[in-house]
């Protein structure tokens, strides 16, 4: 027979054994999540992306949390007094507090095992029409009446005789380097983390310093995490040191990207040729004369910006495999009190 105590929760969570709770979602209520933790599980949806609104009492009957987009810091973590971990369901997690979590002895985990194939097809699709000049091409077309073919761009790089810069080559910076190779690109690739010999396995050409990279490639492409030492690379100067006429593409954080001042004045310039973005310094993004310009199709602009609304991560399978994969990591935990992909702050 159990103790009072026993019975008291049994009759709180309806007699199931954990309750998981789901900050937010954008793919409608967590059923799938919740056919992934079975019926021990009782799933708490807040149903909010606003930390403030978290009850407290809620996030302390908690032996584990989803978060989506909701931001996890020191307003919550004192209140997850029985919570075994946290589960993000992206890769990002710069507005989870990892630190405060560890100091309250909650480990944090992201998902990374999903979307690998759609950021890298989504990067590659940037690289090969914005370096053929196609969204150019569309835009200018609209106006062609007398004349046709004769209507050609210059310069346009042959893509053997391009070199393309990858700045993070990780599970998804690998994927593009491996979709590049049969076009014949020259590929660079800067990525400290990785370990000798990395370049000569997966087969690119290992750069040492980031200013290197970006004053020899044709096209630089961004697949690294946002820390503390990537926040703002993207700054003016930075933009200045890429090679005169050079294409961006960022399908990773917005945030790599210092504001969007210096990246509409290396537009301008043409120190930037096109930009490809799938992620940006905030979204919804704030009002810029740059995206002004972008949603005006203003002629200076013409096809050489391509925004898409932070969805490079998403097919039906994916979306599928994402939340499989993180509700299977919160039930490994719950069950066998192992977590994986933890993440574990560094000082």
């Amino acid at each position: 027979m159990g103790s009072l105590a026993t019975k008291g929760w049994d009759e709180m969570t309806g007699g199931k054994r954990w309750v998981v709770g789901v900050t937010d979602h954008m793919m409608g209520p967590p059923d799938l999540e919740a056919a992934v933790l079975g019926d021990s599980v009782e799933i708490d949806f807040f149903d909010t992306r606003r930390e403030e609104e978290f009850d407290p009492a809620r996030l302390a009957r908690l032996d584990a949390l989803l978060v989506w987009g909701a931001p996890v810091t020191r307003r919550s973590v004192p209140h997850l007094t029985r919570c075994k971990g946290v589960v993000r369901f992206g890769v990002g997690y710069d507005r989870i507090d990892v630190a405060a979590l560890a100091e309250a002895g909650i480990p944090f985990a992201n998902n990374p095992d999903y979307g690998t194939e759609e950021v890298a097809d989504h990067a590659v699709a940037l690289i090969l029409s914005l370096q053929r000049r196609l969204w150019e091409h569309d835009a200018r077309a609209r106006s062609y009446t007398a004349t046709w073919q004769t209507n050609t761009l210059t310069p346009l790089l042959r893509g053997s005789r391009a070199t393309v810069g990858v700045v993070g080559v990780g599970r998804i910076g690998t994927a593009v380097v491996n979709r590049l190779k049969p076009f014949g690109y020259r590929i660079l690739g800067f990525d400290p983390q990785q370990p000798a010999g990395h370049e000569k396995a997966v087969g690119y050409h290992r750069i040492r310093r980031l200013d290197d990279l970006l004053g020899e490639s044709d096209i630089v492409t961004f697949h690294c995490p946002l820390d503390r030492h990537t926040r703002g690379l993207l700054d003016a100067e930075r933009l200045e040191r890429f090679k005169p006429g050079a294409i961006l593409v960022n399908t990773a954080r917005g945030e790599l990207l210092d504001g969007l001042d210096g990246l509409e004045a290396a537009l301008r310039s043409g120190r930037i040729a096109a930009a490809g973005l799938d992620v940006l310094p905030s979204e919804p993004p704030a009002a810029h004369p740059l995206l002004t310009a972008w949603r005006e199709r203003a002629d200076w602009l013409a096809g050489r910006l391509v925004v898409t609304p932070h969805n490079a991560f998403h097919s039906d399978a994916a979306a599928v495999e994402m939340r499989t994969n993180a509700a299977e990591t919160v039930r490994l935990l719950l069950e066998e009190g192992a977590l994986r992909n933890r993440i574990v702050e560094q000082g």
